[in-house]
C-alpha cells in the first residue's frame, strides 16, 4: 500500500464556507481540526480543506508511503524540488515537493510507519 495518494487538500481563504459547501452540494461530512483546518468524510477518499497561513495555492495530493526518507530522496532523485521540509503534523509526518511540471505534492507516513 506504499507510495498510493490516499489524501487531497483543497486550500480555501474560508475553510468554513468551503466545508459547508461540500457538505451541501455532495453529502460530505467534515471533523474540525482546529480554527484553519476540517477534514473531509465520506468524500471518497479522504482529504481536507486547509485556511492556514502558508498554505498552497492549489488543490494538492498527497502520497502515503512507509518510508519518508526513502521518498524523499526519490523524489529528489527523480528531479523533484522539495519546497517543504519534514515536519510533525498530528496525523504523522510529511514533506511537500514540485514535480518538474510544476504540480505541488506531499507525502507522508504516519506515526506507526514512521
Amino acid at each position: 500500500m506504499a507510495d498510493k495518494i490516499d489524501y487531497i487538500e483543497f486550500p480555501s481563504t474560508n475553510r468554513a464556507a468551503s466545508s459547508a459547501f461540500f457538505e451541501a452540494a455532495f453529502g460530505w461530512g467534515r471533523t474540525s481540526y482546529g480554527p484553519h483546518y476540517d477534514g473531509l468524510e465520506n468524500a471518497g477518499i479522504d482529504g481536507g480543506v486547509d485556511q492556514a497561513e502558508g498554505r498552497v495555492a492549489a488543490t494538492m495530493a498527497i502520497v502515503r508511503t512507509d518510508d519518508l526518507d526513502g521518498a524523499e530522496k526519490r523524489v529528489i532523485a527523480a528531479g523533484g524540488v522539495i519546497t517543504r521540509a519534514q515536519f510533525d503534523f498530528p496525523g504523522g509526518r510529511r514533506f511537500h515537493f514540485r514535480e518538474p511540471g510544476g504540480n505541488e505534492l506531499a507525502v507522508w507516513v504516519s506515526r506507526e510507519e514512521g
